[in-house]
């Protein structure tokens, strides 16, 4: 299985909506990827938010991220937030 993470620095200048990362961007993810995301609220630590996205393999999470609907996410970023996400990819073992 391989886990997409992505997550978002805190920094003195950032702005994070995480009612409309919840209620909308992360759903959108979710049904256009056709998977499974898990959502951290930061409380404590460098981030102050990350969702975690679940694929069978990584042809499966490529063939997402290529689908039409990947750009329609993308461009939904700066509805929630400033921060520029870093994204980590990893098997899960």
């Amino acid at each position: 299985m391989i886990r997409m993470s992505v997550l978002y620095p805190s920094g003195d200048d950032s702005t994070f909506d995480h009612d409309y990362y919840k209620n909308n961007h992360v759903p959108l993810a979710c049904s256009t990827w056709n998977v499974a995301g898990e959502i951290d609220k930061g409380i404590s630590g460098p981030n102050v938010a990350a969702v975690h996205f679940f694929f069978e393999s990584m042809e499966q999470m490529q063939s997402a991220l290529g689908a039409p609907g990947t750009a329609e996410i993308m461009a939904d970023v700066a509805n929630y937030t400033n921060i520029t996400p870093v994204m980590q990819i990893s098997e899960v073992v």
